[in-house]
């Protein structure tokens, strides 16, 4: 088995020693890195609340997933991060706007601190067709 780095410029850069994506060979899985609310432009946390930092989030999901070429639909597992579980309301009310027709398999956890001080980070698994 080997694999394949997916790295964009539509989702920030890493901010560690780890890829935005890999996909490996064969089998066609993509792996995504955990996403931030990062402004891939400035690779700075945007501010907003739950529902702008995961809208922000999962566009830097989706520009990953088209640079690996996959996309939402054909996501089959996500977890969530929340630094307040109290904003699981806000967080789903954008997350089904991107996941609507075939929601993939999903975890959702509270934890204590989210790098850079973000409230929300989202990693997924997705079929590369």
């Amino acid at each position: 088995m080997t694999k394949e780095i997916i790295q964009t410029d539509q989702a920030p850069e890493a901010i560690g020693p780890y890829s935005q994506g890999v996909v490996t060979q064969p089998g066609r899985l993509l792996f995504t890195a955990g996403q931030i609310a990062l402004d891939p432009k400035t690779n700075s946390l945007i501010n907003g609340d739950i529902e702008v930092q995961t809208k922000r989030v999962l566009e830097n999901i989706r520009g990953v997933l088209e640079a690996a070429g996959s996309d939402f639909d054909k996501v089959v597992k996500t977890t969530v991060f929340l630094k307040d579980i109290n904003d699981f309301p806000g967080m789903n009310r954008v997350y089904e706007t991107y996941f609507h027709q075939t929601p993939p398999a999903r975890s959702t956890v509270e934890v204590s601190r989210i790098p850079k001080g973000g409230r929300i980070e989202i990693e997924c698994v997705a079929i590369i067709p």
